[in-house]
């Protein structure tokens, strides 16, 4: 990443930001993802029944209780609930509201996030949001013996902080890294957040095998309070309050900058984005992409266990697959529309519009064969890798899109997006809920899965009839100047923006 100007030395300290960038999308969705696979452990499993109406008995197998229908003649196989720890009598509608509560308190903060960052510096603001979470994270199995709700705060607390760490990292990546080396931090971000998962439900579902449930939470909060020590340690605000940085390194980052980049900060024209048509079928575009994400972070390891039988430590490492194809996809899908771009082989609209197959089309369409693929397990998996494998070109779509309609309000527009694709963490747990509060068994998820193939192919058809990846004129708040550098200069990707 470091530029070709820097001779060998000293690691640079941008170089060492980006490694810390990847490091906290990392750890900030270990504590995101996590409960996911906990919660299995954490109640007493429903027992699926075959017949519409059985009867059913208490017995006791190896001194655990455990509920079997009597009215079916044919022979049941010996149930045994595993002792991962406490199991709680929570229902699927408490479970729905637990998984859901990390995603109320992200809403909370992600929009002031930006001006916290802007008024407190990216450092302090990523450092409380890693300190607070690894406490309430290790407090969760302390809270859970008192009851779910005390769960459900503990889980929005972590979200609330955890909406402080994107934008501080935006604001951090604006101070630190030059415009031409920010495409491979911008892949930190979206590759240390798919990692994380990929890393934590296999982590999660081996400590709960083998120590038992509140393991799980309490390593990982061990990891992220150790990250907060690095953090604080390895991380400034600017190269101006670093005091070990080269002065060839700041003044390579400075002169990076130029005179292209204004520091007066202008108020996004809210009004106009908001009645923007190509703004909005981003908008929507964008929603579609987060509902499957929300609903694959949150329910895989439930389908995965309950639905197709796996252990919790396969079924961890089996949802984290799809995320593993979707980080690998990703940089894939990003290479190829950079070449398409550098190539002038389509126009950016027609690009943005065209691989909406990919992030949309395509695992809508997978969704809808999955129930009918379910009597093989190992099918159904390829099916979900499959699924979130395409959605990985998500970024050369609705992840970049942004950029594309506003260069100069991107960050903001992102928020806004990223406001309004939260909600999908909480609704789609509680779908879940809705279909499976009497059993969990693939007739019930089918309906689930079709109503995400749904909005799959609802979101896409939208933005493929009114998106765009052309500049709006809301973007140019101000006039130019004789002596100024007009606003698509300001971009990132400059060069390809005055094709446009």
């Amino acid at each position: 990443m470091p530029s070709s100007k820097v001779r060998a030395g000293p690691i640079p300290k941008r170089l060492i930001v980006a490694i810390m960038i990847f490091i906290a999308c990392v750890t900030s969705f270990m504590l995101r993802v996590n409960m996911s696979l906990n919660l299995l452990a954490m109640v007493k499993p429903i027992t699926n029944s075959t017949a519409k109406s059985v009867n059913i008995s208490t017995v006791t197998i190896n001194s655990t209780e455990v509920l079997l229908p009597t009215n079916i003649t044919t022979p049941q196989p010996k149930l045994e609930i595993q002792n991962f720890g406490p199991r709680y009598q929570w229902d699927q509608g408490t479970q729905g509201r637990i998984l859901g509560a990390y995603f109320y308190g992200f809403m909370i903060t992600s929009l002031p996030a930006g001006l916290m960052a802007e008024r407190y510096g990216p450092k302090l603001v990523v450092s409380l949001s890693f300190v607070v979470s690894a406490i309430a994270t290790a407090a969760t199995p302390a809270l859970a013996a008192v009851g779910p709700w005390y769960v459900i705060g503990s889980r929005a607390v972590v979200g609330i902080v955890a909406g402080l760490v994107y934008p501080g990292l935006q604001n951090l990546i604006s101070r630190w890294i030059p415009p031409n080396e920010r495409g491979k931090v911008i892949a930190c971000i979206s590759g240390g957040s798919t990692f994380g998962t990929v890393i934590t439900w296999p982590m999660s579902g081996i400590l709960t095998e083998q120590l038992g449930w509140s393991y799980a939470f309490y390593l990982p909060a061990l990891i992220v309070l150790l990250m907060a020590v690095l953090w604080v340690a390895l991380i400034e605000n600017s190269p101006d309050q670093h005091s070990t940085i080269t002065l060839e390194e700041k003044r390579i980052i400075d002169d990076s900058f130029g005179n292209t980049i204004s520091k007066a900060k202008s108020w996004p024209p809210y009004g106009k984005v908001l009645t923007s048509i190509p703004f909005l079928a981003l908008l929507m575009l964008h929603y579609g992409s987060m509902w499957g994400m929300s609903f694959f972070i949150t329910q895989a390891p439930k389908f995965m266990n309950e639905v197709l039988g796996f252990k919790l430590a396969n079924a961890g490492f089996l949802s984290s697959l799809p995320y593993l194809a979707r980080m690998f996809s990703g940089f894939i899908f990003g290479y190829i529309g950079d070449v398409i771009l550098q190539r002038e082989i389509m126009s950016r609209t027609t690009l943005r519009k065209s691989f909406c197959m990919f992030s949309h089309f395509l695992p809508g369409a997978f969704l809808v064969i999955l129930p009918f693929i379910a009597q093989d397990p190992l099918v159904c998996v390829g099916c979900i890798v499959l699924c979130l494998g395409f959605n990985g070109s998500s970024t050369i779509t609705n992840l970049v899109n942004a950029q594309d309609l506003a260069p100069n309000f991107a960050a903001s527009l992102y928020g806004f997006l990223s406001f309004l694709g939260t909600t999908t963490g909480f609704i789609a747990p509680m779908l879940v809920g809705y279909f499976t509060a009497e059993n969990s068994t693939i007739n019930e998820w089918k309906y689930i899965f079709l109503i995400t193939a749904v909005i799959y192919f609802v979101t896409g058809l939208a933005f493929v009839g009114f998106g765009s990846g052309q500049v709006q004129k809301w973007n140019d708040v101000k006039p130019k100047s004789k002596g100024s550098t007009n606003y698509a200069m300001d971009c990132v990707e400059c060069s390809e923006m005055k094709r446009h």
